[in-house]
């Protein structure tokens, strides 16, 4: 009786040792978590946007086996509205990092939080919602190199996005060549001056808090980038100005201050980054409401001879993303992202 007892306390046990010598499982599939940061950039902003800000990473399959291995990076950027959770359930990245792995493209991808208050930062620097252009060009690739196995070098690192993400994009890229070496924009928004009337100021500065919570994409749109592009630390609760006037007209500061923050204005200033750039990619819909605007970025590159790719293809502004990621974006990284 004693023997069994003892044979069946040994049995477990040796399978427990076993268990324990044998080598790690391995990642047979891309891994993605949600992982958060600490963004020095984004303190002290007036609408209270948290400093400590999410993004997805995913690593490719057999990351965890191969400790000396180094990869490089993708950067996705989300659009307005939407969160990265958003997106991740759409665009299944994690799914679309197994794909490009399989095709012998082995990369980190990012997705940080570009959320706020009024549904999106633009990837810009605004006292009243943040500094999220610093977030994402300074700290959190400082924190990805850091914590992940990154080629931590320009040319092994690569930003994307769709539509505010897409501004983001062109954005960053202008205001950080030492950072990103090549850049792929899906129906980027934003590309236009925007301008500011006497009837939409008005409304603006009608909006109540209750107001603001209710309001649709349409009816916030205009707030929020006031709020990035036109801020006024002086005019709480909103902190923008609106440029309207105690007379009833319009301050043209304003629109002003929108018009030096569209992509088309700001192309010419920053030429010699453009033109460092390893690649440039741009694609929309061809039933996309921002075709227009696109279609003007891709003429305003082709003037001032930046070289770039440019696709329109059979879709809006939605309906084909996931599966542009899979066969159009992470293969134009493949191309030409470093990989030493």
């Amino acid at each position: 009786m004693l023997q069994r007892i003892m044979r069946g306390i040994a049995l477990p046990a040796l399978a427990l040792a076993a268990m324990a010598t044998s080598p790690a499982q391995a990642q047979e599939k891309a891994r993605i978590e949600w992982k958060t940061l600490h963004s020095r950039a984004m303190e002290g902003n007036l609408e209270g946007n948290s400093a400590d800000r999410g993004a997805y990473v995913v690593t490719p399959p057999g990351y965890d086996e191969h400790p000396d291995k180094h990869y490089p990076v993708v950067y996705f950027l989300h659009g307005y509205w939407a969160t990265p959770q958003m997106y991740q359930d759409q665009m299944k990245f994690d799914e679309a990092v197994d794909e490009a792995a399989r095709a012998g493209n082995e990369v980190i991808m990012v997705i940080p939080d570009g959320h706020s208050k009024l549904k999106g930062g633009f990837y810009s620097n605004s006292p009243t919602v943040g500094n999220y252009e610093a977030f994402v060009g300074e700290d959190l690739v400082k924190w990805v190199d850091a914590n992940y196995r990154s080629i931590p070098k320009r040319e092994a690192r690569g930003l994307s996005g769709h539509s505010m993400g897409g501004y983001g994009t062109m954005r960053l890229g202008m205001k950080y060549p030492e950072t990103f070496s090549s850049l792929y924009a899906m129906s980027a928004c934003c590309l236009s001056p925007m301008k500011m009337d006497e009837a939409g100021a008005k409304k603006i500065e009608a909006m109540t808090a209750e107001d603001i919570a209710k309001a649709d994409f349409g009816g916030l749109a205009q707030l929020s980038t006031l709020a990035t592009w036109s801020p006024d630390p002086t005019k709480a609760p909103k902190y923008v100005d609106t440029g309207l006037k105690a007379d009833g007209t319009m301050d043209p500061l304003v629109n002003a201050k929108l018009a030096a923050n569209s992509i088309l204005a700001m192309v010419p200033q920053y030429l010699p980054s453009l033109r460092q750039m390893e690649a440039i990619s741009l694609e929309v819909g061809d039933k996309d409401f921002l075709l227009n605007d696109n279609v003007a970025l891709n003429a305003e590159l082709t003037r001032y001879g930046v070289a770039h790719g440019w696709e329109t293809y059979d879709g809006d502004h939605g309906n084909r993303i996931a599966e542009r990621i899979r066969t159009k974006l992470l293969p134009f990284f493949a191309q030409h992202l470093d990989r030493k």
